[in-house]
Order: C-alpha cells, then structure tokens, then sequence
C-alpha cells in the first residue's frame, strides 16, 4: 500500500489547510508522500515539518501589511506576495522552518508547478529546503497568474501549478498511489465560472500556458468532479470546508484567517477516526 496526501490550494483559504495538517502531526498520521499546489504547497512544508501552529503564526503575525502581501507589494515588486519577505525572512530569521526535522522525515514532498513553454504540469520533490532550486519551485507554485512574475528555474519560466492541475489526484494514482487524502479548500458544491479573460494578450509570449490559463476554470470543474466520482467510490478520502466562510484569496482579516484555521481543526477532528481507519485498511 502506498499512502499520499494531496493539499489543494486557494491562497489564504488553505489556512483551513493548515488546520487540518496540525491536526494529522498531532496524531503521528504520515504518508508516504505529500503534494501541495500553490499555497497548499507553501503551507504543506509544514507537515514534513511537524511544526504545529507555525502556518497560522506567521500569518496571524505578518500578511495584514500590504507591502508584503498585497496591492503594494505588487506595485513595489511585480509579485503579489514580497518574495524576499516570504521566502527568506520567515523561514530563516523571523520564524525559522525545521529544516533538520523536514530533512529527516520519511515523508517526500512535491510541489506543483506550471511551465509557461509547454503549458503542461510538472512535480518537483522538495528534498531541500536549503537548495535554491526547491526554494524557488515553491515560490513558482505559489505564484499566481497575473500578480506574478514568472519564477526562473534553469532558464524555464514557471508559475502556479493550479493553473493545470490544482487538485493532483490522477497523477499520483497513476504512480501508484492507492490511498490519498484529499484536502481541499473549498465547499463541495463550489464551481468558478467558465473562462478567464486576458489570458492571450499578457502571456501572449507563452501560447500554450495562456490556453491552459484560459480554460483553467473548465479543468478545475472537471477535476472537482472527478474528485467527488473517487470518493463516492471509496477510493479517496476527501477532507473540505464543512462551511463556506467567505475567505478570499488574498484575505488579510486576522479573525476569518482564525476562523478559517479552526474549521480545518474542527472538520479534520470529526474525521480522525475515519482518516485511521482509512489509512490502516
């Protein structure tokens, strides 16, 4: 048996992820690997980690400034969230990952990300949190279309992996997964609307990512509801927001980041015996 667990994205919605990763580390619950999209994979370092409460912590702490996430940053920097501030100053001074306990762990992390040339997904195995490459595979997965400059990695240009496969279950099935938790971020009967505009004209040099980002919408409804086939068929075990609480991507408000936190706590206890149960058959 080969166990993973798969952490969708959804910017600050994935504090619901958070909740719910704090809740499998206290309960010694590990898979063989974990992958995370976009912020579920920024976040999701944090279960290879075994730092409990840290993902709330720092965010609680630091993403209401706008220079470092938001409209100013953006303008500043030409990224959305302050690379620099993210991805140096958190995890190596301000509030300092487990690099040795991530190291350590059984568990492989991926990340996904979205190559601009072919359009197509790739997973990339997180096995430094000191290597530069990884670092930067990180921040491409967590950087969103059109509040993100393309990440470089050996000359490829990368961005969000939810751009193409924002919930990787087939893939992990077809490397012979067999058991996978699914966490999402969102309720089960959220669906986006159809297209995104503008796709063509701001990464007109880069054809075949902005079809995919034109009809992103399409494959993320394609693949909620491939989703919801497998766990009707008992062959995932989906965790998701009992309740819509209204996050959005970019929230800043530290009592529904709280909020959104504890619900990931809350459904992810209901469901710990389920979860064992699960992963022990």
């Amino acid at each position: 048996m080969k166990t993973a667990l798969i952490l969708e994205g959804g910017g600050m919605k994935a504090l619901y992820t958070a909740g719910v990763i704090d809740v499998l580390v206290q309960n010694n619950i590990e898979t063989d690997i974990a992958a995370g999209v976009s912020s579920g994979a920024l976040f999701g370092t944090n279960y290879k980690a075994k730092q409990i409460g840290r993902i709330l912590r720092y965010n609680l702490k630091y993403t209401a400034n706008s220079e470092r996430l938001g409209l100013k940053s953006l303008l500043k920097t030409g990224n959305v969230m302050n690379k620099e501030f993210y991805f140096h100053d958190i995890p190596y001074e301000l509030d300092v990952m487990d690099a040795d306990t991530y190291h350590n762990c059984k568990t492989e992390f991926y990340a996904v990300v979205t190559n601009l040339k072919t359009g197509c997904a790739e997973y990339k195995n997180i096995n430094d949190l000191y290597n530069d490459d990884c670092v930067e595979y990180l921040r491409a997965s967590g950087s969103l279309p059109f509040l993100s400059k393309p990440v470089y990695v050996d000359g490829t240009p990368y961005l969000d992996g939810g751009v193409v496969d924002s919930i990787p279950v087939k893939h992990f099935i077809e490397m012979g997964y067999d058991k996978i938790i699914v966490v999402l971020t969102k309720t089960k009967d959220f669906r986006p609307h159809m297209k995104i505009p503008f796709a063509k004209i701001i990464y007109h040099k880069y054809p075949n990512f902005a079809k995919v980002l034109k009809y992103r919408n399409c494959g993320y409804t394609e693949q909620c509801e491939y989703v919801d086939k497998l766990e009707e068929e008992n062959k995932v075990l989906v965790i998701r927001p009992s309740k819509d609480l209204k996050v959005g991507t970019l929230e800043r408000d530290k009592e529904k980041l709280q909020e959104m936190y504890d619900l990931g706590i809350s459904d992810c206890n209901k469901m710990l015996k389920e979860i064992k149960n699960y992963l022990a058959v």
